[in-house]
């Protein structure tokens, strides 16, 4: 079976001047090296593509695959991280993780809460600043917390997101707006425990692979910011927990999974209030797959699952979804 590999490859962009934040959520060549050897010792054929430039043009001169493992983020627009699987639907070749629709959707994190909430699911109450004279008509009560509406890894994320005073919040949004040109999300700030949950499959088959709390062990720091996470082995913990609020964001998470049609493999972000309520915060269809940095497979090394087994459960979903009865023992790595 001959997969293609489609990606973002952080060096390629901070060659083209831009700087670390600005290249985040873009992969770093060990994370392409680890999915192509696993690819490869799983029976796979791997071939590498690259970003959607790349696919554009192997597209045009005739080249196909049996199937596209996609983590290709996109760089521009709301609809970045939908262009590849856009491009494979036009040409009717089947890929890894979620059509560009979800991907579309839940990169957009106030349109994704609105669905959210649309479907009784608890979520910060938010606004959205798109100009600066958006700022004056907020009147959540404080604390607030401001990022991007559209990034991930963090971007975006600094010790002034968190807002405890009006005025403050101010110079943020400006800040956000000019810099990344992009609306601003402002949501309500929890201050309780926060989750991740990784999540394995695709509707029914969908199941949690397990629940890690996120703490901040660094003492100048309060939130998990850009910084802390470039910095994770030294500034954050991950503990395996399985309490009843744990179960309570266990049951959440594949809600929302389910909710939004997510599929093969992901991530939701949960956390508690004061009075220990979880709420939903983001999710990501499209989580980082490195084999040492990345939440997903930090949460299924501390639940025994290696990183083989990780992408062999993504293919074998992806293939589940996507190839007739008759054929599915032939593709897959068996035979």
């Amino acid at each position: 079976m001959r997969v293609g590999i489609t990606y973002d490859l952080r060096q390629d962009y901070i060659a083209m001047g831009m700087s670390e934040e600005e290249t985040a959520e873009f992969d770093r060549e060990d994370t392409i090296d680890a999915i192509e050897d696993s690819l490869n010792a799983l029976g796979y054929g791997a071939e590498r593509i690259g970003n959607v430039h790349n696919l554009v043009e192997l597209l045009a001169s005739g080249h196909r695959w049996d199937m596209v493992f996609n983590i290709a983020e996109g760089i521009c627009g709301y609809g970045r991280e939908s262009q590849v699987p856009a491009l494979l639907d036009a040409y009717r070749i089947p890929y890894t993780f979620s059509g560009p629709m979800v991907l579309a959707l839940t990169l957009h994190k106030a349109m994704a809460k609105r669905v959210v909430r649309d479907a009784n699911i608890s979520t910060p109450m938010f606004a959205v600043v798109e100009k600066p004279s958006d700022i004056e008509k907020i009147s959540l009560p404080l604390p607030l917390f401001a990022k991007p509406i559209a990034e991930g890894s963090s971007k975006g994320i600094d010790e002034q997101s968190l807002v405890t005073e009006y005025r403050d919040l101010w110079p943020v949004c400006l800040r956000l707006l000019e810099t990344f040109n992009q609306p601003v999300l402002v949501e309500e700030y929890l201050p309780g425990r926060e989750f991740t949950v990784g999540i394995l499959g695709t509707g029914r088959d969908a199941r949690s692979i397990g629940i890690v709390e996120v703490s901040i062990t660094a003492d100048t720091e309060e939130i998990y910011s850009y910084e802390t996470k470039e910095r994770y082995e030294t500034m954050v913990s991950y503990t395996l927990t399985t309490d009843e609020t744990a179960k309570q964001a266990h049951q959440m998470a594949l809600d929302v999974w389910r909710l939004f049609g997510c599929r093969d493999a992901g991530r939701v972000d949960i956390r508690a209030d004061g009075e220990g309520k979880i709420h939903f915060l983001e999710v990501n269809p499209l989580a980082g797959l490195n084999p040492k940095r990345s939440d997903l497979c930090i949460i299924a090394a501390q639940n025994g699952l290696t990183y083989r087994e990780i992408i062999e459960e993504i293919m074998a979903s992806a293939i589940d979804r996507n190839v007739d009865s008759n054929y599915k023992e032939r593709m897959y790595r068996h035979g």
